[in-house]
């Protein structure tokens, strides 16, 4: 296999597929060996996201190929999946991702084909803080594709001619709906006087042998209900009881402590009266 070119080239060349999705988007990028030749990896892994829903379907063949060709690529990351097989012929694929067979997994934005060890704190990709601020090198391999790969995640970007049995012939539908009452509403177009629980949308249960088909529907979160309104009537009238005994004990405080406050001024001031009675009483009894 010829070498890789290196980091300033790809980025020469990843200008006419857009440089801020290079390093900024969700693609991962892939740079051709100076000879173009086929690549191998033992497992491919995919996780579709089109119009017939999201799921993962993997790949196991050891004789698959990717051509790489900067200057064919539609997006960033885009490769033609001919090489799979008659069956995948026109099937455009992306780069989501990828581990090694250490499972280092690949970072966007680093432009190399082997491993570095970055410092990474929250907000950082291939990286989950434990403590509040916790910063911690980890070892993370570069966004270029290279032969070292044990699994590579690539997403349809365009569908080719004939269905894949399993992934492109098979609609999975939501397992949940939404739970609260506000996405209901949102999604069914609901008016405020509709009933919100006549549209949740229920799950069946496997059916038993002699009963009725059960149904189990999620427990809908934020429902105005007469009960709701009732706690909340009973609320709003605690919280205006408090407020007016908190009123009437800050009333009888400041009536206590004015007459305290007059108690104790009268009592300071027969003190004096009496200190002074005193003082005279001597001074009389000394000019005598």
């Amino acid at each position: 296999m010829g070498e890789w070119t290196r980091s300033t080239n790809a980025k020469k060349k990843a200008i006419t597929c857009g440089e801020d999705t290079l390093f900024h988007g969700e693609t991962l990028f892939v740079v051709a060996t100076s000879n173009p030749e086929y690549i191998s990896f033992p497992f491919i892994s995919e996780t579709i996201s089109l119009n017939f829903g999201t799921h993962a379907f993997l790949i196991e063949d050891s004789n698959f190929t990717f051509i790489f060709n900067i200057d064919q690529f539609l997006c960033p990351g885009g490769g033609v999946a001919d090489g799979l097989g008659d069956e995948w012929k026109g099937y455009v694929f992306r780069i989501a991702g990828g581990n090694d067979k250490q499972g280092f997994p690949m970072k966007q934005g680093i432009l190399t084909t082997g491993r570095v060890r970055l410092l990474f704190s929250k907000g950082h990709s291939c990286f989950r803080e434990r403590r509040t601020g916790e910063r911690r090198r980890k070892s993370v391999r570069g966004c270029i594709v290279d032969a070292n790969l044990s699994v590579l995640a690539v997403v349809v970007v365009k569908k080719g001619e004939q269905e894949i049995p399993g992934l492109t012939d098979v609609t999975v539908p939501k397992r949940l709906g939404p739970k609260r009452a506000s996405k209901i509403r949102k999604l069914f177009n609901l008016a405020k006087e509709d009933d919100v629980r006549q549209y949740v949308i229920k799950r069946p249960l496997p059916k038993k042998e002699g009963k009725k088909q059960r149904f189990r529907s999620p427990k809908i979160q934020r429902l105005v209900t007469p009960v709701v309104l009732q706690r909340k009537r009973h609320r709003m009238a605690l919280k205006k009881k408090r407020v007016v005994n908190r009123r009437e004990q800050a009333a009888e405080y400041a009536r206590l402590l004015a007459l305290r406050t007059k108690e104790a001024k009268v009592k300071r001031a027969e003190e004096v009266k009496r200190r002074r009675s005193r003082s005279a009483s001597k001074s009389s009894v000394g000019t005598q």
